[in-house]
């Protein structure tokens, strides 16, 4: 993998982050910063995720998607293991420096673990139209891009409840 030699500013005054030029990253208290990332031709949201510093470094380095797995407490690079590889055209940082925002291409279309094109392929129903949280979701997505047990195989789900 690229080296990742990159070193984020100090934080040293407001006027600094929110109208300077240097790149100083504010991370929680878990040493994390969330991720949207959008498609680049469309715009949609593909998903939202986090970054610790070395994702954020490593997405700098290589201008592909890596995050921080908040579940598995593990970095990885989008699409390493199912080749949907996130293309980052576009990498953006909110005014305080809490956020960043990623416009990518997607190798294959597919951003989501489960198979649909973004991790939002469901809706929820508001005001009356809402029935009651158990039935209520609504697909929006027509169908699954990828079958996830062909391309991971038997592997337990990356994700946790």
């Amino acid at each position: 993998m690229t080296s990742v030699p990159l070193v984020f500013s100090p934080r040293l005054s407001v006027s600094q982050v929110e109208e300077g030029r240097d790149l100083a990253p504010k991370f929680d208290d878990r040493g994390l910063l969330p991720a949207v990332t959008t498609d680049f031709a469309t715009g949609d949201l593909l998903m939202v995720g986090y970054m610790n510093a070395e994702a954020l470094q490593r997405t700098i380095a290589t201008s592909e998607a890596h995050y921080f797995s908040r579940s598995r407490q593990v970095l990885w690079h989008k699409g390493a293991a199912s080749g949907f590889v996130q293309k980052v055209r576009e990498l953006r940082i909110d005014d305080d420096q809490d956020c960043v925002w990623l416009r990518v291409e997607t190798a294959g279309g597919a951003n989501c673990h489960v198979g649909y094109r973004s991790c939002f392929y469901r809706g929820i129903p508001t005001g009356a139209d809402y029935p009651g949280a158990e039935g209520c979701l609504e697909w929006k997505e027509e169908g699954k891009v990828f079958d996830p047990a062909a391309v991971y195989g038997n592997s337990p789900n990356p994700t946790q409840l």
